[in-house]
């Protein structure tokens, strides 16, 4: 499995207080462009940066190109069934002719004469008819000449055509074009699910960040308010310069606190910029709501389950459970029941054992190389048919004795100025079958086919480690999601005791009745309480991502 970077600040050191009802409404997401406005603030929902960074992120951008690669060779390998046509053309200037050697002497015997004896020519002169004969003399033997054969410039011109009629690699190789197209579709798919998870945690980190900083700038104002109370009670003589003092160190800590929070939250969006791929100049506005997020993430209740690491499904396991009747002393047992019963949607542990492998895009991208293996290995086990070719072939070849002379393409009816012909470019043309068998190779085509099978056989044992490692992210995120829900519970229910003391420690320290310091230490716990509150909000949101990425639903549901 691909180990993927997440990142996640520390933001959860010093939040500060509860979300407003007023962040309870969740923003509509409205269509946006693909690439920012020139000037202003872009308004920014989940929907809108997942969208904006799945079609704008310089790492998606590369990968669709390396899609767009994967389309071309698959047309490269198509063209090897169309017909192949070349064109050549072929000066040269042979300055220096080969020579080779010949003998005459084969061809024939030696010089030949004509014999006149004294009575030949005594009768010659009296008018008789003499009849002379040649006689062949004695050849002389003479050794073999060396002739060059040729003239110093030619040339040719001539146009091929091939056609493959049969490959058995060729014809297995369009099975594996569409193939190839879709493992490259599907890594593609896998590196938005990558960027779709990325955007979401920092889009929930970046929220927040922003709620932590608006709540301590209200926490800074609630403590001054207190302050100035407290300070003109010291004025007026009934309360201790002591108590003044500790109002301000808590003062001056929280805005310490504050101004590292807005550090934060710059760094926040930054990230969020960086995991779209937009401008860190270009200003962004979020206009989804934190509570609104929260309230989706509680909605997961109604069909999660609980772990089970036995099946690697949802199911009860060995978990505990409390008698089915309840009564006043396992009242709280029976709700942590009915809670659980409500997270698992009721369903038997058979049917919250199952798995749909194929919603996660690691199993169909496996899948495809499975099949692509497949057909490799067909392919290497094609090289032993036969391969055959149509050829043809027409063209041209000229000589000359000059550079000039060779240009004045002269064809078969032209005449030198004596009458003879003097043709100096001559046409030629063939057609033909090549037909190619392979019949021995060392036994390379034997270890190929071996390597074919056990590269098979390796994705085979994957699919397992693979089912394996879902099973596993499924039981823990389950289990990461229900126990972040829980703690969020939990952590609400602090914050509002938390709320509550803290309210009725100013009123009593108002009236005169309590002490500086347990309003300081009231307000010291209620700022832990919203600082786990928190953090229990974000576990639930990255969480819930995880949830949804393990389920092979992230990309969907965001969608």
């Amino acid at each position: 499995m691909k180990m993927l970077f997440r990142p996640r600040f520390l933001l959860l050191a010093a939040l500060s207080a509860a979300v407003p009802q007023e962040l309870l409404a969740q923003s509509q997401p409205s269509a946006l462009p693909t690439a920012p406005p020139a000037t202003g603030i872009m308004p920014l929902s989940l929907q809108q940066a997942v969208s904006y960074a799945v079609q704008n992120k310089p790492s998606l951008l590369a990968t669709r190109l390396a899609e767009a690669t994967a389309k071309a060779r698959v047309g490269e390998i198509k063209s090897q069934g169309l017909p192949q046509v070349n064109l050549a053309t072929n000066l040269s200037d042979n300055f220096k002719l080969q020579k080779s050697l010949v003998d005459f002497s084969g061809f024939g015997g030696g010089p030949t004469a004509t014999p006149l004896t004294a009575t030949d020519i005594a009768a010659a002169q009296s008018g008789q008819t003499v009849n002379i004969r040649p006689v062949t003399l004695p050849s002389e033997p003479q050794p073999p000449q060396a002739i060059a054969f040729g003239l110093r410039y030619a040339g040719n011109t001539s146009a091929s055509v091939s056609q493959l009629l049969f490959d058995g690699s060729y014809l297995i190789g369009l099975k594996a074009a569409k193939v190839y197209t879709e493992l490259a579709k599907k890594q593609t798919q896998q590196a938005e699910i990558d960027v779709v998870e990325q955007v979401s945690k920092a889009y929930y980190s970046t929220l927040v960040a922003r709620s932590r900083l608006a709540l301590l700038a209200r926490n800074v104002q609630r403590l001054d308010t207190v302050l100035f109370q407290t300070n003109q009670t010291f004025k007026a003589g009934f309360a201790e310069k002591l108590d003044v003092d500790r109002l301000r160190v808590q003062r001056n800590n929280l805005v310490v606190e504050q101004q590292k929070a807005q550090r934060l939250t710059e760094l926040s969006v930054a990230l969020l910029k960086f995991q779209m791929g937009l401008p860190q100049q270009q200003s962004v506005q979020l206009t989804d709501s934190l509570g609104a997020a929260v309230v989706d993430a509680a909605a997961l209740r109604q069909r999660l389950g609980t772990a089970d690491f036995a099946n690697g499904g949802a199911g009860q396991g060995n978990v505990p459970t409390a008698p089915t009747t309840p009564n006043t002393d396992n009242a709280a047992v029976q709700n942590r029941l009915d809670q659980q019963n409500a997270l698992s949607g009721g369903l038997p542990p058979a049917a919250r054992g199952a798995l749909n492998y194929n919603n996660r895009i690691e199993f169909t991208t496996l899948e495809t190389q499975q099949a692509l293996a497949g057909l490799d290995l067909r392919n290497r086990q094609a090289g032993a048919y036969p391969r055959l070719v149509l050829t043809g072939a027409y063209g041209f070849t000229g000589s000359a004795k000059s550079a000039s002379d060779l240009f004045a393409f002269r064809g078969p009816n032209s005449r030198s100025s004596n009458g003879f012909p003097n043709q100096n470019w001559f046409g030629f043309g063939n057609v033909g079958l090549s037909l190619q068998v392979p019949v021995f190779d060392g036994f390379r085509r034997k270890y190929q086919v071996q390597q074919g099978r056990i590269a098979q056989q390796t994705i085979e044992k994957g699919f397992e480690t693979l089912k394996q490692s879902i099973d596993l992210e499924d039981a823990q995120s389950r289990t990461t999601l229900v126990n972040a829900l829980d703690v969020l519970d939990n952590q609400k229910a602090n914050l509002d005791l938390a709320t509550d003391v803290a309210r009725v420690t100013r009123i009593k320290f108002n009236a005169g009745v309590g002490s500086n310091l347990e309003v300081i230490t009231a307000e010291t716990d209620l700022r832990t309480a919203q600082t786990n509150y928190y953090g229990a909000i974000y576990d639930v949101l990255v969480a819930k991502v995880d949830r949804d990425k393990a389920t092979g639903e992230l990309y969907q549901a965001t969608k």
